[in-house]
């Protein structure tokens, strides 16, 4: 074995010194040098014809990090050059970029939020997406708003045992609104509408959905599997297969974070005292009329309100980012108050104990004083 090895190291040694004599005696056959691969910044500018090229062709300078520009604030412009919507706190593009770019969250899609939210605004408009504010009296015969009602209480207690996402609840209850919204149902059917929509939501929202065999479970077997998968194939047929849409809760997360404003750490109890009165509002067959973003406003409007009742709960930043003036969301609010205060819908207690627990700070425990001042409902001053 060693002689060998010996004896491929002298083949190579020879091949190497022939070849180096064939070069010597003739220097036309050397191969070409290996070319250096030129970077785009050494590449001369005049080679470049595109201005917009050219810049970046310069070569940066070693040794030293450059600074980054700094970015121009309201602040940092004169008064005098200010526009009327710049000037305003809250109010504008500068305020919306501020907010905006404080969040450290990628799934707030800061530098392009504002598009997204925009088309939100519009989307939620649309009639295709939107169940009829009194589909009761016209459409149903054989349901009524409070059998609606004892079915979300029942979906609440339903999601926490699955333990899905929050939005999944809210699409649940939008794709029972409009499906209830386009054609009449029988009260023993109407249980199984609610698993079927669940289990869209869940399959719409959910990493990992439930099977259809545990929602069968759940309503402790009254429907069988097959029932489920038909009333399922029902439901996305009648809602033509328009199954996202944007939710209360689409909306609230957007306005929570205005709420707080510049605050470093997060309010917490604000943040799930507005999901608790958000959640309140699907209990109630008389907020289906409402837009999902007015809901979202009514909830902040009231949550700032029961932890601050001597301080106005608006102003002009929430204004601007919402869209709505106090005055816009008085009907909303007080019917959610009804709500939170027991006037309406207190037999319907899942969403009040889910949020008596101590990992929701225990919310469900804060009751707003009994009247709203009337001037809160009265336009602010923009300063």
């Amino acid at each position: 074995m060693a002689n060998q090895e010996n004896c491929m190291r002298v083949t190579r040694q020879s091949a190497k010194r022939r070849a180096a004599e064939a070069m010597s005696e003739n220097p036309q056959h050397q191969p070409p040098a290996n070319k250096r691969r030129v970077v785009l910044g050494e590449i001369p500018s005049n080679i470049l014809g595109n201005s917009s090229l050219r810049s970046c062709s310069e070569p940066r300078a070693r040794g030293r990090s450059r600074k980054p520009a700094k970015p121009i604030s309201s602040s940092s412009i004169p008064a005098s050059e200010k526009t009327p919507e710049e000037d305003v706190v809250g109010v504008g593009k500068v305020a919306n970029e501020h907010i905006d770019a404080g969040s450290d969250d990628p799934q707030m899609c800061g530098p392009y939020v504002t598009g997204i939210y925009d088309y939100l605004r519009n989307m939620e408009q649309e009639e295709k997406r939107r169940p009829l504010g009194e589909y009761m009296q016209i459409i149903q015969k054989d349901v009524s708003a409070n059998m609606r009602g004892i079915l979300v209480d029942w979906l609440v207690e339903l999601a926490e045992e699955f333990k899905v996402v929050s939005d999944t609840l809210y699409l649940t209850i939008s794709h029972i609104d409009r499906y209830l919204s386009l054609k009449p149902i029988n009260r023993q059917k109407l249980q199984l509408l609610g698993v079927s929509a669940m289990l869209i939501a869940s399959k719409y929202e959910e990493i990992d959905p439930k099977p259809v065999e545990k929602f069968c479970d759940m309503t402790e077997n009254t429907y069988t599997k097959q029932e489920v998968v038909d009333m399922e194939v029902d439901v996305l047929k009648t809602l033509n297969y328009e199954m996202g849409n944007p939710t209360v809760k689409s909306f609230l997360r957007r306005f929570t974070r205005v709420a707080q404003g510049n605050s470093k750490t997060p309010n917490l109890q604000l943040e799930f005292l507005g999901y608790y009165l958000a959640e309140l509002s699907l209990l109630d067959y008389g907020c289906v009329k409402f837009l999902p973003s007015m809901v979202a406003a009514s909830v902040i409007f009231l949550a700032k309100f029961t932890t601050q009742p001597k301080k106005h709960p608006w102003n002009s930043s929430l204004q601007s980012y919402t869209g709505y003036k106090p005055s816009d969301l008085k009907e909303c609010v007080l019917r959610i108050q009804d709500l939170q205060l027991d006037r309406r819908g207190g037999s319907l207690v899942a969403v009040r104990n889910k949020y008596k627990q101590h990992k929701y700070k225990c919310v469900s425990t804060l009751a707003s004083p009994a009247e709203i001042p009337a001037s809160y409902f009265d336009e602010v001053k923009e300063r």
